[in-house]
């Protein structure tokens, strides 16, 4: 029989694509800020809005609801769940 060697587990390493700095499109810079930022912390600024402002659906927690700020960046849609926020939201960052 083979012994199964242990393997430290190497910290994890912050992908280089997702802390590049992003420039939002003016849709998106009226929530998120027009300074140029990682898409993380564009994530994290979008989550805050919607909270602050609670826009997630009660009932349905994946669907998020737009207002008068966030419709153009969701393409006009009224709601969205929250993995195609994701897929809307990268269109406005250059």
């Amino acid at each position: 029989m083979a012994k199964k060697t242990a393997k430290k587990k190497a910290a994890r390493k912050p992908n280089a694509a997702f802390m590049k700095a992003m420039t939002p499109s003016a849709a998106l810079a009226e929530v998120v800020g027009s300074k140029a930022i990682p898409r993380t912390e564009v994530t994290k600024k979008l989550w805050a809005y919607i909270k602050k402002n609670k826009l997630q659906d009660a009932k349905n927690r994946r669907m998020i609801k737009a207002d008068d700020a966030l419709k153009p960046v969701f393409g006009g849609k009224g709601t969205v769940n929250m993995f195609e926020m994701t897929k809307l939201v990268n269109k406005h960052l250059k």
